[in-house]
C-alpha cells in the first residue's frame, strides 16, 4: 500500500488521499476469496471444490474474484493510509476506485477529519441545582413496592368489586357458536385491570361465588382479529370465587420480613435515605446537563456534514437494534408510523448536532486539562462494570471497543472538571406553596463543606441524620 498524494481542504475539514495497492497485496486478497468460495463452485471434470483458481478464472473470466477481493482489501488499505498520515478521522471515508487489474488497484479516499475547536470559558459556569424535597408521601410511595409484594389475595364472601380478583369460567358465543379464544376455566381476572374488552369486567362486578351471568358485548371495531372486529357477542360467565387484596400490617414484624431492619421506623428511615440519594443523583445529572449546554455555547466550531450524518447513522442503528429486541423491524415501524427513512433522519439531525457538539466540547476540555486515559484505567472500568452487572469479566471484555471507552472516560473526567469548577444556584421547591428559593453556592463553600463532612456510619439512623444536617446547612446559607 502506497499513498501517492494528499490534498487537504481545510474549510470542509476533508483530506483526499490517492492510494495504490500493489499486485502482491491484491493477489493475496484474490487468493483468500478463491479459498473461501471454491467449495461452492462446480467445474466439469473436477470434483466439487477441487477446481484450480486458474481454471475457474478461465471459465468465468479473469475478474471473477475481483469485486469480492476488492471489498476485502481496500478497507484495510484505507485504514492503513489514514493511520500513516496521522489523520483523526470522524466519519467513514468515501472511497472511489480509480484503477483495477491484475497489477493491483488504486482508489481515492475522501476523509473527514476532526474540526478545529476554539474553547473559551469552561470554568466558572453557572447553573441551577435543585435540592430535592423528600416528603413522607415520597417515602410512602417507595414503601408501596414492598407492600404490593407482601399483599395477598384472600377469598371473601361478598359481591365482587373493582380491584378484586374474580375466578371465573367463561364461554364466548358469536351467533350462538363458541369462537376461538373465547373460552377459559378458572381464569383469575383482576377487575379494573383492562385485561378484557370494554364492558366485560364491569359485567363481572357485582357477581358472587356461584353466580352465573350472560354478558352481552360488542368487540371494538379496530379489534385485531378481523372476524371479531365490531361483532356482537355473548359471554356466559360463572363466578367461582371472589378474592380481595389483603395488605400487610405495617409494623415492626413487616419491616423484619422485607428488610434488614428490626423496626418500621428504621426501615422508613432507610427508604427516605434511598429517595434522597436517588434524587440527589438526578439533581446532579440535571445540573451537569445544564452545564453541558452552557459549555456548548463556549466553543466555536464548524461541524462537517459527514460528521453529523455519521452520528445520525449511529442513532438510526441504535434505534433499529432496540426495535429488533422487541421483535419489530425498522420497515415494520416505518409502515406502522407512516413515515420514511428520510423523515426519521430529519428528526434525528438536531439531536445528532447537539450530541456531536457536546462530545467535541468535552474533548476540548480534556485536551485543555491534559486528561489521559491509560489502559489500566480501561481495565479498572471493565472490572467495575462486571461487578456491577454481576456478569463474568470475559463477557464484558469480549468485543469491547477500548478506544471508544477511553474517549468516554476522558469525557466523563472532563465533565467532572467542569462541574467541580462551576457555581451552583441552589433551587429548593417548598412542598406547601411551590415557592422557589435560590441560593448561590461558591466553589469555596462546596470545598469547605466537603472538608467538614464526617465519615459515614454504618447505621442507617446516623447516616440519615448527617444527610439532613447537610441539607439544613445549605438551606440556611
Amino acid at each position: 500500500m502506497t499513498v501517492k498524494s494528499v490534498v487537504e481542504n481545510k474549510e470542509k475539514y476533508e483530506v483526499e488521499l490517492i492510494v495504490e495497492v500493489s499486485a502482491e497485496e491484491f493477489e493475496a486478497g484474490l487468493n483468500k476469496v478463491y479459498m473461501k468460495n471454491r467449495s461452492s463452485i462446480n467445474i466439469p471434470g473436477f470434483r466439487k471444490g477441487k477446481a484450480p483458481r486458474k481454471v475457474i478464472e478461465a471459465r468465468y473470466g479473469a475478474g471473477v474474484f475481483y469485486e469480492e477481493a476488492l471489498e476485502l482489501v481496500y478497507p484495510e488499505a484505507c485504514n492503513a493510509a489514514i493511520a500513516e498520515k496521522g489523520l483523526d478521522h470522524v466519519a467513514p471515508p468515501q472511497v472511489e476506485i480509480l484503477t483495477l487489474g491484475k497489477e493491483g488497484f488504486s482508489f481515492k479516499a475522501l476523509v473527514t477529519v476532526r474540526p478545529e475547536v476554539t474553547l473559551k470559558q469552561y470554568k466558572g459556569l453557572e447553573a441551577d441545582k435543585v435540592l430535592p424535597t423528600v416528603t413522607e408521601a415520597a417515602v410512602d410511595n417507595e414503601l408501596k413496592m414492598y407492600v404490593d409484594r407482601a399483599t395477598q389475595l384472600v377469598a371473601v364472601d361478598r359481591a365482587a368489586e373493582l380491584g378484586d380478583t374474580a375466578v371465573i369460567d367463561y364461554v364466548g358465543l358469536k351467533d350462538n357458536v363458541p369462537f376461538a379464544g373465547g373460552t377459559a376455566q378458572d381464569y383469575s381476572l383482576e377487575l379494573g385491570s383492562g385485561t378484557f374488552i370494554p364492558g366485560f369486567e364491569d359485567g363481572v362486578v357485582g357477581m358472587k361465588a356461584g353466580d352465573i351471568k350472560d354478558i352481552e358485548l360488542s368487540f371494538p371495531a379496530e379489534y385485531h382479529a378481523e372476524e371479531l372486529a365490531g361483532a356482537a357477542v355473548v359471554f356466559q360467565v360463572k363466578c367461582k370465587e371472589v378474592k380481595a387484596k389483603q395488605a400487610p400490617v405495617l409494623d415492626d414484624e413487616f419491616a423484619k420480613d422485607v428488610s434488614e431492619f428490626d423496626t418500621m421506623a428504621e426501615f422508613r428511615a432507610s427508604l427516605k435515605e434511598k429517595v434522597i440519594d436517588r434524587n440527589m443523583q438526578q439533581s446532579e445529572a440535571q445540573f451537569r446537563q445544564a452545564l453541558l449546554g452552557q459549555l456548548c455555547d463556549q466553543i466555536e466550531i464548524e461541524l462537517p456534514a459527514a460528521m453529523i450524518e455519521t452520528q445520525v447513522d449511529r442513532f438510526v442503528d441504535n434505534y433499529a437494534a432496540r426495535l429488533e429486541q422487541q421483535g419489530i423491524t425498522m420497515d415494520m415501524y416505518m409502515q406502522y408510523m407512516n413515515i420514511d427513512m428520510a423523515k426519521i433522519r430529519e428528526d434525528l439531525r438536531d439531536p445528532a448536532i447537539l450530541q456531536t457538539k457536546q462530545q467535541l466540547a468535552l474533548d476540548a476540555v480534556a485536551a485543555a486539562e491534559g486528561i489521559v486515559i491509560t489502559d489500566e484505567d480501561v481495565e479498572a472500568e471493565v472490572k467495575k462494570a462486571a461487578v456491577n452487572l454481576g456478569v463474568p469479566y470475559e463477557r464484558v471484555a469480549e468485543g469491547l471497543d477500548r478506544d471508544n471507552l477511553k474517549k468516554d472516560l476522558a469525557r466523563d473526567r472532563a465533565m467532572a472538571v467542569v462541574a467541580e469548577n462551576a457555581k451552583a444556584k441552589l433551587v429548593e421547591v417548598e412542598p406547601d406553596n411551590g415557592e422557589i428559593k435560590i441560593t448561590e453556592i461558591t466553589k469555596e463553600e462546596v470545598e469547605a463543606e466537603k472538608a467538614e463532612e464526617k465519615p459515614k456510619k454504618k447505621t442507617t439512623r446516623k447516616k440519615k441524620t448527617e444527610t439532613e444536617e447537610v441539607k439544613e446547612e445549605k438551606i440556611e446559607e
